[in-house]
């Protein structure tokens, strides 16, 4: 039986949903250690509408609950040397490193990897071109076993886009994508996780980690599962069942860009406190299938310009790809800065109107759209990596911020970052010679995981191209940024000796909405762009009924009195799935009332970043929720 099925080793009497999950524990238990199991204490809790920082998910306190309330049910608590949360690039690459290292040494180490989609990379999304130097360490005969990179790149483009021209630019080198391959990242993860589990990693697609858990003297002792079969008022219903917890002597958080336990990390530890703040970017893509006569396998075209005005980061793609024969793929998209100033501009209706353009317009023209999706990245760079560890965990991957900007490239310095920290988990966790991990006297702390981001190429490949992306945000705008950048990349080639800083988070950048130009999109036409419900149907987003909802606002008023007053509601411009949305108030004729359908959410986590007000907290939905990504 797949692993992707089996079960975690749980007390007796678990039943439903994650008992489903003790399917094959047996099998296991003949071979392996069993651990004692000892509940932690429960976890303190606040209040719905909480104006705190950061807050786990479960809302009501336990504590004041009836005594036969189901929620004040024992919870079942389960023990393993590592647990990752997220399986993407980094969680899979942290798990399969661990495995190869305990494996090649014959010795004993459980690790556990849990994955909130309903299927291991079914949440993942990409430009995607893969440079496979991450790959090549990591699994050097990926041919032999079957990865799914099937287009080499063949040709590389890189255009300056007026409304109606395109120009040609010089390539830098770091956008030479010569050896590298054009996949469906998608198709990549599930991939990654048929050779994590074929290593022995037990992984866990369908529960979300909803909360990180701290022993006695403040270290991070693993997480809590969310309570799953809560009605939208936090009332259990027939379904009901108490979440997990999971202790690890060590928890590699890999939750991608913005993460929602990553947050609480951040002010917990003070992670941010030798760093600027991250900066981010929304990028939304779609995959075409085209006319075959203008299918072109393996060309790579980057644009900048275009329909951004010059004081505005962004820049587009568009990658010709064949995953399998006879399939005529592009995949088409385009990043916006998430700094952006103007409450008007619309990331998503600035993609489709970027697909009229007379470079781009005729490669779709008699093609069909087939699948659509939007997610936030991270592109502060160097500057912007915080702390990386702290007493009983790490960060790892996107989570922590390894996206080289100029390379519009993650996978591979997320795939990098993880297999540093496992490496250092591993050292960490065994005496040489011992089959058993040691038993530790205090809680871990891999301060050999930052030593090895800082002797490694990631970091060399980052520290190259600091300078580019805060070069754009001087006085000459994308003129000043293209000059900044040209000399960067191909003179100074990064050695340059100084660096120049991001500034505000991304949040403080709107302007108010009085004095900023409201800009005129035009209609989609339907056939080459799209409304915006038309393509959120494309992402395959599904969400339990009447569970609670995901996006939580700290106070309920300032929505209305300041988001709409001062900035003219722009949760409804800068949202890609159409979740936020100014209605009239029937309790208060005359008012308005910011509504949620939190059932259309695509998990980009936009909202949580670029709200002005900071008023928005992205969490984990039920397990199994969110977008179905199919080839994209």
């Amino acid at each position: 039986m797949s692993m992707f099925t089996r079960g975690m080793r749980m007390r007796s009497g678990v039943t439903g949903r994650y008992a489903a999950a003790v399917s094959s524990a047996t099998l296991r238990l003949s071979t392996s250690v069993t651990r004692t199991i000892k509940p932690m204490p429960r976890l303190g809790s606040v209040k719905y509408l909480s104006t705190t920082a950061s807050r786990p998910i479960w809302i009501p306190n336990r504590e004041q609950l009836p005594e036969d309330d189901p929620r004040q049910m024992e919870q079942f608590v389960d023990e393993t040397d590592v647990v990752i949360v997220g399986g993407g690039p980094s969680g899979l690459a942290a798990a399969i490193r661990l495995k190869q290292l305990a494996n090649e040494a014959d010795q004993e180490l459980r690790v556990m990897l849990i994955e909130k989609a309903g299927e291991v990379g079914a949440h993942i999304l990409s430009g995607a071109v893969l440079e496979p130097r991450a790959l090549n360490e990591l699994i050097p005969d990926w041919k032999e076993k079957g990865a799914p990179l099937t287009t080499p790149v063949t040709k590389d483009k890189m255009q300056f886009l007026t409304e109606t021209m395109a120009f040609p630019l010089p390539h830098p080198p770091q956008m030479n994508n010569k050896g590298n391959y054009i996949v469906s990242l998608n198709n990549f993860v599930k991939w990654l996780g048929e050779q994590a589990e074929e290593l022995g990693v037990e992984i866990y697609p369908g529960f979300s980690a909803s909360e990180v858990r701290y022993n006695e003297d403040g270290s991070v002792a693993g997480i809590n599962l969310n309570d799953v079969g809560l009605d939208k008022n936090f009332e259990p219903k027939d379904t009901y069942e108490r979440g997990m917890a999971v202790n690890a002597k060590v928890t590699l958080f890999a939750e991608g860009c913005h993460g929602s336990l990553t947050k609480t990390l951040m002010k917990k530890f003070n992670l941010r406190k030798d760093s600027e703040p991250q900066k981010y970017g929304i990028g939304l893509k779609e995959v075409w299938e085209i006319d075959p006569a203008k299918h072109e396998p393996g060309t790579v075209i980057h644009g900048i310009g275009w329909p951004l005005d010059m004081h505005t980061y962004g820049g587009s793609f568009l990658y010709h790809f064949e995953p399998e024969p006879e399939r005529h793929l592009v995949a088409v998209g385009y990043v916006v800065g998430l700094d952006y100033e103007n409450p008007y501009l619309n990331p998503y209706k600035e993609f489709q109107r970027f697909k009229h353009h007379p470079s781009i317009k005729p490669i779709l023209e008699g093609g069909n759209c087939i699948s659509y999706g939007a997610r936030a990245l991270n592109e502060g760079g160097y500057q912007s990596i915080p702390k990386l560890v702290f007493p009983g965990g790490a960060l790892i991957g996107c989570t922590a911020g390894f996206l080289n900007v100029p390379k519009i490239k993650g996978t591979h310095t997320a795939m990098k970052s993880g297999m540093l920290a496992a490496e250092a988990a591993y050292e960490t966790l065994f005496t040489p010679g011992e089959q058993e991990p040691k038993e530790l006297d205090g809680p871990v702390y891999l301060e050999n995981y930052e030593k090895n981001i800082e002797n490694s190429w990631v970091y060399d490949e980052l520290y190259a191209v600091r300078n580019c992306k805060p070069s754009f945000h001087g006085p000459l705008g994308l003129l000043g940024g293209l000059i900044h950048s040209g000399f960067s990349t191909m003179i100074s080639r990064g050695k340059e000796p100084w660096t120049l800083k991001h500034g505000k988070p991304d949040w403080q950048a709107l302007e108010p909405a009085k004095g900023s130009k409201p800009i005129d999109y035009p209609k989609p036409d339907g056939v080459i762009s799209f409304d915006l419900l038309t393509n959120v149907a494309r992402t395959g987003t599904n969400h339990a009924e009447n569970q609670p909802v995901h996006l939580r606002l700290r106070d309920k008023d300032i929505p209305v009195e300041r988001n709409l007053g001062v900035f003219d509601g722009p949760e409804n411009r800068f949202c890609p799935a159409g979740v936020y949305e100014y209605v009239d108030d029937e309790a208060n004729p005359g008012q308005k009332r910011l509504q949620i359908n939190s059932q259309n959410c695509i998990h980009c986590k936009t909202c949580d970043i670029k709200d002005p007000s900071q008023n928005i907290d992205w969490t984990v939905p039920e397990g199994g929720g969110g977008p179905q990504v199919n080839i994209i």
